[in-house]
């Protein structure tokens, strides 16, 4: 699963994915820094692991991972290839979800492409740009299906009410994501066009130092806009974050934090919220060789968690032998859980819970 990072030229996208990722990506002061996508894998910061190290004490701890994608800007006309558009625009098609930067700070230094601040402004050109690339592809699909459905084929009929409406509300400046459509109807002719504006978005607004821990009136206005789609809204400082990243040790950055007033980094708080717009959450196994997290996508079953692990888990799947994060936290051992009757043999279309510890037993 993976996400990108996008929104106009020169906001700091390129600089918050050097925080998220460890990789250095180029960051400068001028736009169009970034020509070619970044690709970097980010680990999940879960205090669940801290505990489940202290209680086992393996060779090895193994933090569960997603990857993101740092994007170069998009400008108005990116639709139309401006700034190399549709090079971009194809480079967010193949990501699962959307980390939209917003600069949301006053500095006379650093060079806004717009030549002035307002992130109202900004998201709405990030999002028109989408939206016309998202007409472009909806009336293609339209045009192909047009003659079926007028020779009277329920199912393209079915189909092209489905791209009316898509379109109807493109034209309205309403992105593919806040329309409700039957689950049937989503799965099988909106999900295959891989629309830009139909995939879950993050909207990160960057602030100055000063604002680190309440935000500031450009914050507000996002968060307001974003309330319409149902869209989360976080904000940090990049720069800061950048800061708190070159530190050394744990303790350095530890004090930094406090100093600013926060509990963690803003970072993440990030890496957390975009696991969960990637609809993922968390498995574990633990043994003296290793305690590792795993992703999967919610609502996976066993035996697709199994998979994650190792293809043969699936095939040769016999049983999952389960228990709960917080009943470990509570009983501390295998043998006084299973006392307890808290160990569950599980068959391969049991839901994984998240938090749940899992030990597969399978023969290939």
């Amino acid at each position: 699963m993976k996400a990108g990072i996008i929104g106009l030229p020169n906001v700091g996208k390129s600089t918050l994915f050097n925080c998220l990722s460890n990789t250095k990506a180029q960051s400068a002061n001028f736009p169009f820094c970034t020509i070619e996508p970044n690709l970097g894998k980010i680990n999940v910061p879960d205090r669940r692991l801290n505990f489940l190290e202290k209680l086992v004490d393996p060779k090895k701890v193994t933090p569960t991972s997603i990857e993101i994608v740092d994007i170069a800007g998009l400008v108005k006309g990116a639709n139309k290839g401006e700034g190399l558009g549709n090079k971009f625009l194809a480079n967010i098609r193949e990501t699962d979800a959307i980390i939209h930067v917003i600069r949301c700070f006053d500095d006379n230094e650093i060079i806004h492409v717009d030549g002035s601040i307002n992130p109202l402004r900004d998201k709405e050109t990030i999002e028109l740009e989408l939206q016309l690339k998202d007409l472009e592809t909806v009336n293609k699909k339209l045009s192909k299906i047009e003659r079926a459905s007028n020779s009277g084929d329920k199912e393209a009929q079915r189909e092209y009410n489905v791209l009316n409406k898509i379109i109807d509300d493109l034209e309205r400046s309403r992105n593919v994501r806040s329309i409700d459509f039957s689950t049937e109807d989503k799965m099988n002719f909106v999900k295959p066009l891989q629309l830009l504006t139909d995939k879950p978005v993050l909207y990160v607004c960057n602030v100055s130092e000063n604002d680190v821990t309440k935000g500031n009136h450009y914050v507000k206005m996002i968060q307001k806009s974003a309330s319409k789609e149902g869209a989360e809204v976080i904000f940090l400082g990049v720069k800061i974050e950048a800061d708190i990243n070159e530190l050394e040790t744990y303790e350095e950055r530890q004090l930094f934090i406090e100093d600013l007033g926060l509990n963690e980094p803003g970072s993440a708080k990030l890496i957390t919220s975009v696991y969960k717009l990637l609809s993922l959450h968390t498995f574990f196994t633990v043994g003296k060789n290793e305690v590792r997290a795993w992703a999967i996508p919610i609502n996976s079953n066993a035996q697709e968690a199994a998979g994650v692990i190792h293809s043969d888990f699936s095939k040769g799947f016999i049983r999952a032998e389960v228990f709960a994060y917080s009943d470990y936290q509570k009983y501390k051992s295998d043998n006084k859980l299973k006392e307890a009757g808290k160990m569950r043999i599980e068959g391969k279309e049991y839901i994984v819970n998240d938090g749940d510890i899992i030990y597969f037993r399978f023969n290939v």
